[in-house]
């Protein structure tokens, strides 16, 4: 579906490796789902709040807010439809189990705790936040050379992605503007909705913009949907997957179509490279602390660049691969630039009425 699946795959699997590792651990938070969930609920249902990862209904990881950014107001007029990446990724099940089990509490738990708390929890100051738990397709799902069961298995994951989204939409939308994000394994499932629902629909004039990041999007996969080319530009397509600079990996190299590439910190089309004094905030290990002027981002081809982050002991990082920290990063200029396009989008629906 999405050009360029070489270069995911791989990615995908250095997230396996690298990844978590820059998360605190979701372990002590196990507890609270054990019991939760029954070995029954192997469809999700999702008019049960247990199903949504995150939900405005409810308290969830999704709903925090790093310290600096508790006294800013609040403005929810918009939603965002978030899907999380690739958390089931247990060594032992390669080639056992293909599909993520819903009532699996430490999968959960590691869901909760690492995407939701530290990705989808950027929209939280503009947007109330949906996020479904869905049958997750496992990551060796990308890695395999059995096409068919790979196949089969994203193809179950996107279908519970299409039922909360349709769920979604029936519930809880009411002609509100909409945000679609995504990372990684969910991008995959982002851009089909965006593709199956939004081009050419009158869902598409409620698309405020979309964040879907971590994965290379062909240029040429959306008819109608355009790149963002501009921080204020509204329904278009933000995306980018973030490696050191000059570190240029072979599948990258090899790949035959231009993908979309948004610059995080100037939020135009450009190759310029922009500074990391530009850079507000990052959100890493510790929550609560804003690590400022981290990084830099310079459009790549078809990569974003960055300087290694400055960081305490940032030296003893030794990846070059940053895919787990494609939107912590950014965290604050993510936030900011979620305001400039509602502000955007809301003056243009004005300009219409």
């Amino acid at each position: 579906m999405i050009d360029s699946k070489k270069g995911f795959l791989f990615l995908s699997l250095l997230f396996v490796l690298t990844g978590y590792g820059c998360f605190p651990s979701y372990n002590t938070q196990t507890g609270e789902y054990k019991n939760f969930f029954q070995p029954s609920d192997s469809i999700p249902d999702y008019s049960n709040f247990k199903f949504w990862a995150a939900h405005p209904w409810k308290k969830d990881p999704s709903d925090s807010i790093p310290l600096s950014l508790r006294k800013i107001p609040i403005d929810t007029s918009v939603d965002v439809f978030f899907i999380h990446p690739t958390s089931f990724t247990d060594p032992h099940l390669n080639d056992l189990v293909w599909n993520a089990s819903l009532s699996d509490a430490d999968l959960n738990a590691k869901t909760d705790y690492t995407s939701i708390l530290y990705q989808a929890s950027v929209f939280n100051g503009s947007c109330r936040v949906f996020a479904p738990r869905y049958r997750q397709a496992h990551y060796f799902s990308f890695l395999t050379k059995d096409t068919l069961k790979s196949k089969a298995a994203l193809s179950l994951a996107y279908k519970d992605v299409e039922a909360a989204f349709l769920y979604y939409l029936k519930n809880y939308n009411n002609g509100r503007p909409l945000i679609i994000a995504s990372h990684s394994q969910g991008t995959l499932h982002a851009a089909l909705l965006l593709k199956e629902y939004f081009e050419n629909t009158p869902l598409q004039q409620q698309l405020v913009a979309a964040y879907i990041v971590g994965l290379p999007v062909s240029e040429t996969y959306f008819s109608l949907l355009e790149p963002c080319a501009t921080p204020t530009q509204t329904g278009c397509i933000n995306s980018w997957r973030t490696l050191r600079t000059g570190y240029m990996p072979d599948y990258v190299q090899q790949e035959k179509t231009k993908a979309i590439v948004t610059n995080p910190l100037s939020w135009i089309k450009t190759d310029s490279l922009i500074s990391r004094k530009k850079n507000e905030g990052s959100v890493l290990y510790n929550f609560n602390r804003k690590y400022k002027y981290t990084n830099s981002a310079k459009i790549e081809g078809n990569i974003l660049w960055t300087n290694r982050p400055r960081i305490f002991f940032s030296f003893l990082l030794k990846t070059k691969n940053y895919h787990a920290g494609d939107y912590n990063l950014f965290y604050y200029s993510i936030r900011e630039n979620l305001k400039q396009r509602i502000a955007a989008f809301t003056l243009k629906e004005k300009s219409m009425q």
